[in-house]
């Protein structure tokens, strides 16, 4: 169950989906994460075990992230990098030397992401949202922005479609977190606001499905 926030953070979040918005959305969400955890558990089992082998480490990598209404969850997901003490950014460029070489593989197909279809049913995350960010980010938002924590934080959506390739982005400039910080970042708050204020069922179904067709094209 996801922790309940407190009533003053619930007064500190803005806008957000009607009673009836939110039941149509959380059973999409059971919905798809309950037969799509089935159905790739086989791919699962077969991510975490091969990501393991190569990082020497647990394969399922856990970390603390903002969730809804600000209260921090733990996001799941395959482990695809190293542990480095030089590197310690969170935000990740194409080209890190972090990533490992099975890493690379399964972030170019997400299943690095599937664990947290686990996290959907669990009521941390929704199939379609905002992506969870670590402290720093979300959690810093202000005034109508703070719509954005109104919903559950998703594993794809309308800003991770328009930067699906900001890991390369970030490669081509000189400073990765200056600029995910002041161009990326805000851009991605705009678009998530968007998304939350215009909220649809047939929306979230079609970031689904562009998703699906996203990660296919990436296997030509």
């Amino acid at each position: 169950m996801t922790p309940l926030p407190s009533s003053d953070t619930r007064e500190r979040v803005v806008g957000g989906l009607t009673p009836s918005q939110e039941r149509q959305k959380r059973a999409f969400d059971v919905a798809v994460a309950g037969a799509g955890a089935i159905l790739t558990a086989p791919l699962s089992l077969a991510g975490v075990i091969a990501a393991t082998v190569d990082t020497r480490e647990w394969g399922v990598f856990s970390q603390e992230r903002i969730g809804r209404a600000g209260v921090p969850f733990r996001v799941h997901k395959v482990r695809t990098m190293r542990t480095s003490n030089t590197h310690t950014t969170t935000v990740t460029a194409g080209g890190d030397p972090r990533i490992t070489r099975v890493g690379r593989v399964l972030r170019r197909f997400k299943i690095d992401e599937l664990p947290q279809l686990v996290d959907v049913l669990r009521g941390h995350m929704s199939i379609v949202g905002p992506r969870p960010d670590v402290a720093g980010y979300a959690d810093t938002l202000t005034g109508a922005d703070r719509a954005v924590l109104a919903v559950r934080p998703g594993i794809t959506g309308p800003a991770s479609l328009a930067f699906r390739h900001e890991e390369e982005l970030l490669a081509t400039v000189d400073d990765p977190d200056a600029y995910n910080r002041d161009v990326i970042w805000p851009e991605k708050v705009r678009i998530n606001r968007e998304y939350v204020e215009s909220w649809s069922l047939a929306a979230d179904v079609r970031y689904v499905w562009e998703t699906a067709r996203a990660v296919a094209r990436r296997a030509d």
